[in-house]
């Protein structure tokens, strides 16, 4: 595939192409339901001010074609809006083709209830890649390079590790300010413990398996079905692995939110042995999840 051309360029420093487009192509909406009385054109400005900031930068020096482009989506649900502050809820969404293929899969989809900010209207949203302008593009640029990171992942072993450092130094900037969501241990799924999860050895393991369920497994799956799912399978017996170095890391539930459902469509059409097999791995993890695996065993 392309992309994974373009990534080894990028880490290895090789221009070979021009800069063609920006890396994301992303939908921003705003649901400010619960905010009664108030002028709601704000939220309309916000919304597009969020979503070019996102859109019209380049985030990396990976060259990147507008087919190429990482498809994304961020819904924020304002909760409160106190003068200028706003306490909200973001849920993050990312998918990326299949090769060969019109499916597209799912990388992300993560929600950060965490998210506050000052923002007061046609204020307009900098970036700055040494200082924290304000918590709202903080939040956003940590968000960027987390999906970038993790679709690059999906693409070549270890190939999100430059967004990663990026990631990384957002959350170490956030923590010398007083928002929330950036210090280690006030929360299990914030964005310090995010980053961290792909950054830290001990979960290394959930890097090799995203690579391996996604360009060894999903993308072979056009050449040969039961070849590309028998991959997917060894993928998900690594998630064992994960749950043994680290049982409560943020990477189970992230791969749950991500992969659950695609995993049932996946095993449909599966033998029965397989599907067996795939269940029990899962079902030990996910106990709660109980009644979608369930549909991993179905006969169809």
């Amino acid at each position: 595939m392309r992309r994974f051309l373009i990534i080894i360029c990028f880490l290895l420093g090789v221009v070979t192409w021009p800069v063609l487009s920006q890396e994301l192509k992303c939908t921003v909406q705003i649901n400010s339901d619960k905010i009664q009385g108030t002028n709601k054109q704000v939220f309309n400005t916000l919304q597009q001010a969020i979503t070019e900031y996102i859109n019209n930068r380049k985030w990396s020096e990976a060259q990147i074609s507008n087919s190429e482009m990482i498809e994304c989506s961020m819904v924020i649900t304002v909760n409160e809006v106190n003068d200028n502050r706003y306490k909200c809820n973001l849920q993050i969404q990312a998918k990326r083709p299949v090769y060969n293929a019109s499916y597209t899969t799912t990388t992300m989809n993560f929600k950060d209830n965490e998210f506050e900010f000052n923002y007061q209207e046609f204020e307009p949203l900098i970036y700055n890649e040494n200082t924290i302008e304000s918590n709202l593009t903080a939040v956003l640029d940590f968000y960027c390079y987390m999906i970038l990171g993790i679709d690059f992942d999906s693409f070549s072993p270890k190939g999100g590790d430059y967004f990663y450092q990026k990631a990384e130094h957002v959350v170490n900037m956030g923590q010398s300010s007083m928002e929330s969501g950036w210090k280690a241990f006030d929360n299990t799924r914030n964005r310090h413990a995010l980053v961290t999860a792909f950054t830290d050895q001990r979960t290394a393991v959930f890097r090799e398996l995203w690579y391996m369920y996604h360009r060894q497994g999903l993308d072979e799956m056009a050449l040969s079905v039961d070849k590309g799912r028998a991959k997917i399978t060894e993928a998900v017996k690594k998630i064992q692995d994960l749950y043994s170095a680290a049982s409560t890391t943020v990477l189970l539930p992230f791969f749950s939110d991500t992969k659950l459902d695609e995993l049932v469509n996946i095993y449909s059409k599966a033998p029965k042995e397989e599907k067996e097999e795939v269940y029990k791995v899962l079902s030990g993890i996910y106990p709660t999840q109980g009644a979608r695996l369930q549909e991993i065993r179905k006969e169809k």
